[in-house]
């Protein structure tokens, strides 16, 4: 059963490799509107936007969203939707998803997932999904971020680098072939409220700055993060001018 839930859409404009990015046009929408489509396509009771900026603002509201002002100062969107939930008076217990607002093709059952994943964990502070690594390019790559898994399904460590490392092996591919496994984690998050403004009180951690992943802020300060495979293929979200082309290909090849 999925439990209740709220989803919200950080935003801002400050993007180094595609400016402007929430208002890029894609397939006749901006992206943060096809982000918000999929948002509202979920089991989610709710679905808020949050942003620093006031075009992203109006933008937002002029198609019908719910939207939240936030401040400038914040340096992660865990840290952005921290201060929603407590303008917004959530209850620690609540459920809330973070969906980045550069995921336009994210699975609505992947959200739907999340949430019901954290419900299912009582000790989890939030959960996450992966996906299997299944070569050497794409799991050396320090643009794909690596989860480390622990026997009951939860969190052990996050990584750019090449973790575990096929040390026994000759090659990756011969570690592959031995059963040794490999998982890119998508950054998709469930938090408990009441964690998450804990999180949001910490200053950013060691690890956390080394790799450039918030997530291992709260693996440091000893919380549990939830892990599954996830239900369906999560493409890679739009960061540069090409992967919008290549989302808008995408899009309007389903539309045909």
């Amino acid at each position: 059963m999925i439990p209740q839930y709220r989803i919200v859409i950080p935003a801002r404009m400050a993007s180094q490799r595609l400016p402007g990015k929430p208002l890029a046009a894609l397939a006749g929408l901006s992206l943060l509107q096809h982000v918000y489509q999929c948002a509202v396509a979920s089991a989610a009771h709710s679905v808020v936007i949050a942003t620093d900026d006031t075009a992203i603002f109006e933008h937002a509201h002029g198609f019908g969203a719910e939207v939240v002002m936030t401040s400038l100062a914040h340096q992660s969107g865990s840290d952005r939707i921290a201060e929603v939930v407590r303008q917004l008076g959530w209850e620690d217990q609540s459920i809330v998803v973070n969906l980045q607002g550069d995921e336009p093709l994210m699975p609505t059952a992947c959200l739907d997932q999340v949430a019901t994943l954290l419900q299912s964990d009582p000790a989890a502070d939030m959960a996450s999904l992966y996906w299997p690594i299944s070569n050497a390019v794409e799991a050396l790559d320090p643009n794909v971020v690596k989860v480390v898994l622990a026997a009951a399904g939860n969190a052990l460590f996050f990584s750019r680098s090449l973790l575990p490392y096929p040390r026994g092996w000759g090659s990756i591919e011969q570690a592959l072939e031995q059963g040794l496994h490999w998982h890119r984690h998508v950054g998709l998050y469930a938090y408990r409220v009441g964690a998450l403004k804990r999180f949001s009180e910490l200053d950013p951690s060691p690890l956390e700055l080394a790799e450039k992943l918030e997530q291992l802020r709260m693996l440091e300060s000893g919380g549990r993060i939830a892990m599954a495979a996830a239900c369906a293929y999560i493409p890679p979200g739009v960061d540069t001018p090409e992967d919008l082309e290549r989302v808008e290909n995408l899009i309007l090849k389903n539309i045909k």
